[in-house]
């Protein structure tokens, strides 16, 4: 690499640059990590049973590992929410997490919206993690490779290969209007 080329700084890739992925096989590995991220959360809501997600004697369910936080502390203040404020009112936390975790599922799944629903991967999978980290025996690697997966899909604008995204994003691109625009970038 050239001198010119050092202070120049890093290369910010340009409109004409090829895409991140722009082979076949890459297409593929970028769609298929998507997908299995999506089924990992619908699998994952399948599992929080309404309408008392395990509340009860003993506790079970998402309950159960909500209660870890406490019993198990990872972080003192999210500790404190948890125990004041998301067990005493436990239904409606857990209808905010089935529906949460679903239209994760569902969007990734489809390719659609896969930015955001990327971010909201990542702090699901932080507040799961703040929950149940230290609960006995779990597997640390676990959040962190959740949290990587979504990441990636994130980086990688997944759902612009075989997705929805991939679709209705050039329509996106061509409308006017904050609302399209917003739409663009959270795809």
């Amino acid at each position: 690499m050239g001198a010119d080329a050092i202070a120049a700084g890093p290369r910010v890739r340009t409109v004409g640059d090829p895409p991140l992925a722009s082979s076949w096989l890459s297409r593929a590995i970028v769609t298929l990590v998507r997908v299995a991220a999506g089924v990992l959360w619908i699998q994952n809501a399948g599992w929080k049973q309404p309408p008392r997600f395990g509340e009860g004697d003993p506790p079970t369910g998402l309950y159960l590992w909500t209660s870890y936080a406490v019993e198990h502390q990872v972080f003192g203040p999210y500790a404190w929410l948890v125990e004041h404020v998301v067990l005493p009112n436990f239904r409606p936390f857990g209808w905010l997490v089935l529906v949460t975790e679903a239209s994760l599922g569902a969007f990734l799944l489809i390719g659609l919206l896969t930015r955001l629903w990327a971010l909201v991967g990542m702090a699901q999978t932080t507040v799961i993690a703040l929950s149940a980290l230290n609960a006995p025996h779990e597997w640390v690697w676990s959040y962190a490779l959740m949290f990587l997966v979504h990441a990636a899909v994130f980086a990688t604008a997944a759902g612009r290969y075989a997705g929805l995204d991939q679709v209705l994003r050039p329509r996106w691109a061509a409308a006017s209007g904050r609302f399209a625009r917003l739409l663009e970038r959270a795809s």
